[in-house]
Parts: structure tokens; sequence; C-alpha cells
């Protein structure tokens, strides 16, 4: 079994289609499902993933079910989701022994509207109707490099987990000890309010407190040393200005020094172009001149001659405004010492700044701006602390009462969450169960930043951790404290129920969350399942055939040798395949006429 550590983060999707998947024969219609509100798992191909060889799976809507044999691998599939999702892999358990890589794929259909695409852009990926999200992760002798893909094009671990945020809501036993950790309560109790919006108002109102927290902190930090700081800034104000900079004016300088430095030169060599074109005997103006009077004189006799006629006449004219443009060059050209001798230096004291204050003259002018808006604040002095404080205050003015209408809106969303938890608890055999979501002000402790005696934090200024009291006239106490593992199977299943009633459309996995319970409150777990599966995609791994009979597909993992091989492989279950692996996980090994007629009730029962 592969080793993976910890899921991605948890997120929504849906999809539709079948399922049909075996060791090396890739099967199944790749059925495309039309996605509505939500991303949609379509396919999940997995190859040489632990005892994995090629297995490609196509989901479907509702609830699909996947039973199997303990250590048949069907924790394999979550294991594969989690790891096409970001998950951390150890490359010793989770390649295949012979192979030198795992890789697996999942192909998501998704709305234009989603929110990811504009993230998709932002990054630079193509976004269409269809994410494919590749995972490869090397071997041993590889180092067990891992590699990840969006849409073909390769992205960092951190990418991957960012970008797939909310493509699958991953629900496993291991989550138990989750639920007993009250960090997580908060998010749990928000998402059940639906208070993103508060929480992001909470977010930016924090975010604006901070920041003009740091402004007027910064501003006292220069005061206190406005003296020595002054002179520094003015000294650098003054070295800049003497330079006199404008955008370009490198490139003007350059040229001009260039021009002095081979001043000679040009006036030489321009002088020397316009005697040969015009000044001297036989120059080309005189030669050209001779060309036209002799064409002229030829175009009369053969008109035909007036094209090269004319040609020559314009070259005769371009070569006389030639020499006059470059007479006048020649004349003016002279030697600068003086001016050549400044140039040097400019470029000697600009080289020196630039390498001060920025790589470029527009790098050293837009420091020179800092140094003039930091000037103007030390000027400015107790007027600009005057300004920022009240800024401060105006900040956490609005950061309070942004926590204090988050506080009060997520107390009474707590009253409604605890009754919903109960009643669902009650469904689940734990009638007399009462949990109690307290929501209390998070101790100061040392923060900075305080309201109402709580500490403030961009989440506000809560502190929530769900109660439990397991049996009628106790206390409730910390669900961590008091729980057992089937109290908390049942307490995630329940909170999980709530959730999906309003929260977005959402691909959910549970791996065996029914650990520890059985019989009658077994089934009522598939029940609440089946009510999940009815607004979103579902996949559910268990080993109980009360859960399993809700499946809309049913899909059976198991084991089987080839040579000195294991290889897991994965069928979609006919009808009577289904009654059949309902009877085995009803009576065990030896499946009897009564175990199928009891497996064939459950079933009928199950759709009724």
């Amino acid at each position: 079994m592969p080793t993976l550590h910890g899921h991605p983060p948890h997120s929504p999707g849906s999809g539709t289609g079948n399922v049909l998947c075996c060791d090396r024969v890739l099967t199944g219609a790749r059925a495309r499902p039309t996605p509505i509100d939500a991303a949609m798992l379509v396919t999940l191909q997995v190859r040489d993933l632990a005892i994995i060889d090629e297995v490609e799976v196509t989901f479907g809507e509702g609830l699909n079910v996947v039973t199997g044999e303990t250590g048949a691998g069907k924790s394999i599939l979550i294991d594969a989701l989690s790891l096409v999702l970001g998950a951390r892999a150890s490359a010793a358990d989770i390649v295949r022994t012979g192979a030198t890589q795992a890789e697996v794929t999942a192909v998501f259909a998704v709305a234009g509207d989603d929110p990811r695409r504009q993230r998709f852009e932002e990054a630079g990926l193509a976004w269409d109707d269809e994410l494919v999200v590749r995972r490869i992760v090397g071997n041993e002798r590889t180092g067990g490099r891992s590699k990840a893909y969006l849409n073909g094009r390769m992205v960092s671990l951190a990418q991957l987990v960012s970008l797939t945020a909310g493509l699958a809501d991953i629900t496993s036993q291991h989550d138990q000890q989750t639920l007993t950790d009250p960090m997580t309560h908060l998010q749990l109790l928000d998402a059940s309010a639906s208070l993103e919006g508060a929480r992001g108002r909470m977010a930016k109102a924090h975010a604006a407190m901070s920041e003009a927290t740091r402004a007027l902190e910064g501003v006292l930090r220069t005061l206190r040393d406005r003296s020595d700081r002054e002179d520094l800034l003015k000294f650098q104000a003054k070295e800049i200005d003497a330079l006199k900079l404008v955008p370009g004016v490198e490139e003007q300088w350059a040229a001009e020094r260039e021009k002095l430095r081979h001043a000679s030169k040009l006036a030489d060599g321009t002088t020397a172009a316009e005697e040969t074109l015009y000044s001297r005997d036989g120059a080309v103006l005189d030669e050209l001149g001779a060309v036209v009077d002799g064409l002229t004189k030829l175009a009369q006799v053969d008109p035909t001659l007036g094209g090269p006629l004319e040609l020559v006449s314009q070259a005769r004219t371009l070569v006389q405004e030639a020499a006059r443009e470059l007479g006048r060059y020649g004349r003016a050209v002279r030697s600068d010492p003086e001016r050549l001798a400044e140039l040097e230096e400019l470029m000697q004291s600009l080289s020196r700044v630039k390498r001060k204050y920025g790589s470029t003259v527009e790098e050293v002018l837009a420091f020179r701006a800092k140094v003039g808006v930091e000037l103007s604040t030390l000027e400015q002095g107790e007027g600009k602390i005057a300004e920022l404080e009240a800024a401060v205050e105006v900040a956490r003015a609005r950061a309070q009462s942004e926590a204090r209408a988050l506080s009060e809106a997520r107390r009474a969303a707590a009253v409604r969450l605890g009754a919903a938890i109960s009643r669902e608890l009650e469904t689940l055999g734990m009638g007399g169960a009462r949990v109690v979501v307290d929501v209390a002000h998070a101790s100061p402790g040392g923060a900075e930043l305080v309201v109402d005696g709580a500490r403030l934090t961009a989440a506000g200024m809560d502190r929530v951790e769900f109660l439990i009291a397991p049996n009628r006239g106790e206390e409730p106490r910390p669900l961590r404290k008091v729980a057992s593992g089937g109290e908390l199977s049942r307490a995630l299943l329940a909170i999980k129920r709530v959730l999906t009633d309003v929260g977005p459309r959402t691909f959910y996995v549970f791996d065996e969350v029914d650990a520890g319970v059985g019989g009658a409150v077994a089934e009522v777990i598939g029940q609440k399942i089946k009510q999940v599966a009815g607004r979103h995609q579902v996949l559910c791994i268990t080993h109980l055939p009360q859960i399993a009979v809700y499946g809309d597909r049913h899909f059976v993992v198991s084991k089987r040798e080839v040579g000195e091989r294991t290889a897991s492989t994965v069928r979609a279950l006919g009808e009577a395949e289904r009654m059949e692996e309902v009877a085995r996980m009803l009576g065990g090994i030896k499946v009897t006429d009564r175990t199928r007629e009891a497996a064939a009730e459950m079933l009928r029962a199950a759709v009724e």
C-alpha cells in the first residue's frame, strides 16, 4: 500500500460516466459529462502505483461504491487521487516494484465560468472545458523526483496544490484525528454558514490595518533617526540632481562623446567625400552633368531614353544635395577638448551613480523619487505622524467592526450547526448525543492587535471548538476528549452531511469512514451518503454491505497473481455480480443461497 503523507486541500468537483478497469487492459467508455456549476471527475488513470499495473477508471454521477477484500488495494484509488492533487509521496512505497516511475492522470470536466479559470490564466496556463492533471513520481534510483503537469504544462508542486484546490473533498478514517483538532473547527463553522464573504472582508480589513500600522511604525523609525537619515538623503539627492538626468540622456552623452572623440576623422572624411562629389575637377556631379547633357540630345532622337534621362537627372540632384550636406557637416565638425572632457566626467559620474542607485538612468530617477518622498516625510514631521495615526485608528475601527460582525454571525451559525449535527447524530444511532459548537474569544496572549480582549487575526477574533455530550444528562466536553472511534466516524459524517446542504457542488470522496460501526447504524450511514450523492458526485470506499447497496455504480477491487507478481484489478459489476459481491460481504468466503437472498433483498430495499 503506498504511503501518502496527507491529503491535498479539501475541494469541490462532480462527474458522470461508467467505471471499468483491469490490469494491463484499459476499458470503459470515456463518457464526457456536461458540467453545470462544478468541476466533475471524468477519469482516473493509474500506472505502476503500488500493486496497480495499469488501470483507467471512468467515474459517474451519484454514488460510486468500491468494495473488495481487505488488502486488495481499494484505497489505492484514493491514494492516486490524492497524489495527483498534490499529496506528498514516498518513492519507496508508491512506485510498483520493477517500475521506474508511478504515473497518475485525472481528467476533470469544467465549466466555462469555473472560479479556477482566472487562476489558470494568471499562471499562463491554457483553459479548456477539460482539465487534465498529471503527476509522475520516480523510483528510489531516480531520487524519487516528482513532476506535475496541468493541461500538458509542467508546474511546481506548490502550483499544483494551489491551482487544483477545490477539485475534490477527500475524507478518510484518518480525518477523525483532524476532527479532534480545534484548528479545523473554525473553518467548518464558516463553511456551514457560507461566511466566505464576511471572512474575506475581515481579512481585507485586517490587512489594511496591518498596512497602516506598518506605515506608522516606519515613519516613527525614520523620525527617530531623522538627523543622520536626512543628511544621507540630501547627499543622495544632490549627487543625482547634479547630473540633471532625464530618460535617454545616457545615450545622448555617449553619442556626443563618440562624435567628439573622432572629430578630425569625421571632418576629413566628410570633406573628402564632398570634394569627390562636387568641388574637385572631374567631380561626380560634373560627370553626371555631362551624362545628362548627352542623354538629353539622344532623347530628342529616341524618346524612349526619357526614362533613363529622368533617373540620371534625379541622381544628379541627390548627389548635389548630399554634397551640400557633407559640406555643411564638415565645416561644422570641430574638436572641442573641453566639452569632451566634460562628457567623460559626466559619464564617469553617471557610472558611479548607477552603481549606487540603479542599473539604468530610469532606475536612478525612480530612486531619486523615493528619496524625495522620504525627505518630504521627514520635513512634514509630526503632521505626518498625526495623519498616519488617524489612518491606523480608521483601519482599526473597521477591522473591529468586521470582527464583531463576523463573530456575531458565527455565534448564530454555531447554534444552527450544533443543532443540525445533533439531529444527524440522532439518525446515526446517537439519539442522546448533543453537539455544541462553542465560539469564544481567542486568547490575546502577546498579540499586538486586540479587540474586546481577544486576539485579532485575518480570520477574526474567535476560537471555535466542537463539544459533545454523548449521552443525555452529560455536560458537553471537547470532542477530542470524549468521542470513541465509532462516535468520531459518525460525527465526521454528520458534519459532512450538514455541509453538503449548504456548500457548492462537490466531488466527495469517503474512504472507509464507516470504521467502528455496523448493523442498523451502517444502513443509516449508507442512506446519508446516498443523500449526499443526490446533489454531489461521490466515491465511497467501504467494507460494509449496508452502505454498498446504495451505490448507483458498484466496483470491486481484487488481487490476482500472474507468475510471481501480484496486481490489483478493478471491475464494474453488473446486477448479478453485484448481488454476489454483497452476499460475499454478508457471509464471507462461502456464499450461500441464503446470503444471496439476503443480498438481493438489501439491494431491492435500497432503491425503494
